[in-house]
């Protein structure tokens, strides 16, 4: 089936293969966070942060940036994703100063019309900011989105640890992006509960949240989602392989859906979480018994919602009628 995905890391989603190969190139030695199979290997979640930060550090330039965008596009592809929205953060690209910035952002773009030539999967960036890193920087970043807003820069967003700080210290960023003509999205209530994904929309007054599954606690807030037709950017197997969830049949995506929540599937960090498109889909499949209806319309909600052009997201939405 043809799919979108609208919650994706860049960095997060480089495959194993191509860090370890990019390490040789530069005679970093990032044996220890590799398994015997070769994939991604950590104990817990803030172990998960480590390996994640140290199979990163290898990316560098721009090219590097541009490799990672056509082995991350060529995943994807294969999984069945034709449209895709990624997250990229200048405090990675250029450390926030906007002509480095460009630098960068013209490699991923010219490796992503060139994986769009030759698989026909479309990527557009959400510049992102880390909440961790604080609002100061998160301004500068801010600054780097509003600077290069467009056809292929489409979003806005923060990432990074939900315990850390408070929303309402971003406001500043956000209006300057949204005047700016960006789409707002915020990494909310996976971590960080219910109340989360409120600050998110009171005070950073997002059309999206990035998981926002922790919701479920609180049935006046689904209800609220629901009304105000607020998207989720739902990663079901990063949620279980963190622990936010037990299991596959834990998770609440289902009763999220069923209460009228506008709910979408991503990978969020595939290799790291040993996932796909193809496995999410599938471990749906098993765990809620969903048909092939349930994904038509969870791709065609994934479109509607996605931040692109309208002309873009029409051509999305003919793709997935052929499909």
């Amino acid at each position: 089936m043809a799919k979108v995905e609208l919650h994706l890391h860049h960095e997060g989603a480089a495959p194993p293969a191509f860090i370890r190969g990019l390490a040789a190139e530069k005679k970093v030695d990032l044996s220890g966070i590799f398994n015997e199979h070769g994939g991604y290997h950590y104990k817990d979640f803030w172990d998960f942060l480590k390996v994640y930060e140290a199979a990163t550090s290898v990316l560098q330039t721009p090219e590097d940036y541009a490799r990672l965008t056509t082995a991350v596009l060529e995943e994807s592809a294969a999984a069945g994703v034709v449209y895709s929205e990624t997250f990229l953060s200048p405090d990675f690209c250029g450390d926030r100063d906007v002509g480095a910035w460009r630098e960068y952002l013209a490699a991923i773009r010219e490796a992503a019309d060139a994986a769009e030539a030759e698989h026909g999967i479309v990527l557009r960036g959400i510049v992102t900011c880390i909440r961790h890193f604080g609002p100061q920087k998160a301004r500068e970043t801010a600054a780097c989105a509003a600077e290069t807003a467009g056809d292929w820069i489409v979003g806005f967003g923060i990432a990074g640890d939900e315990n850390a700080g408070a929303l309402e210290d971003f406001v500043w960023s956000f209006d300057c992006t949204r005047e700016a003509g960006l789409r707002l999205t915020a990494h909310a209530g996976e971590w960080g509960g219910p109340e989360s994904v409120r600050d998110a929309l009171d005070h950073l007054r997002v059309e999206r949240i990035g998981h926002g599954v922790r919701a479920i606690e609180d049935l006046a807030l689904v209800d609220r989602l629901a009304e105000d037709g607020v998207v989720l950017e739902v990663c079901p197997g990063s949620n279980v392989v963190l622990g936010v969830y037990s299991d596959w049949r834990a998770h609440p995506i289902h009763r999220l859906r069923e209460r009228g929540v506008k709910v979408t599937v991503s990978t969020d960090d595939p290799p790291f979480f040993h996932t796909t498109m193809v496995n999410e889909y599938n471990r749906l499949a098993d765990a809620f018994e969903w048909d092939e209806g349930v994904f038509e319309d969870i791709a065609r909600t994934s479109a509607e919602a996605a931040f692109c052009d309208v002309a873009t997201k029409d051509k999305i939405l003919k793709r997935l009628e052929r499909s």
